[in-house]
């Protein structure tokens, strides 16, 4: 499940993952509050929060997951990635560099510092 976060500034959008993620949690809850702020503004700050009760990503979320990020790659300033999955970490770390604004990894007990570094 993908739940959007409410609580940090109207240029960033945050969204806690959980349990297992499908492709209806990407385009019911993702896209749809990626696009929304896309349209008040050219380039938006993300954070990816990965809580302790994730799961997995279902085979349809993994290609969203993909699209999404090819069709806005240049649409984020900041890009923070808050995950205890040593999976998830290493791609981040091996592919983050891809991505035209900043990405930055940080762990779950990092979570208060994530929503600070992205905000400011």
């Amino acid at each position: 499940m993908i739940e959007l976060m409410t609580d940090l500034p109207d240029n960033v959008v945050g969204f806690t993952a959980s349990g297992e993620v499908s492709g209806d949690d990407y385009e019911d809850v993702l896209i749809p509050a990626m696009e929304e702020k896309l349209e008040e503004y050219d380039k938006i700050r993300a954070l990816y929060y990965f809580s302790d009760e994730f799961e997995e990503f279902e085979g349809d979320a993994l290609w969203d997951d993909a699209r999404v990020g090819m069709k806005h790659l240049t649409d984020f300033e900041k890009i923070a990635v808050v995950c205890d999955r040593k999976w998830i970490r290493r791609s981040i770390k091996a592919f983050g560099w891809l991505m035209p604004g900043e990405v930055k990894l940080y762990n779950n007990s990092e979570l208060d510092e994530a929503k600070a570094w992205v905000s400011e």
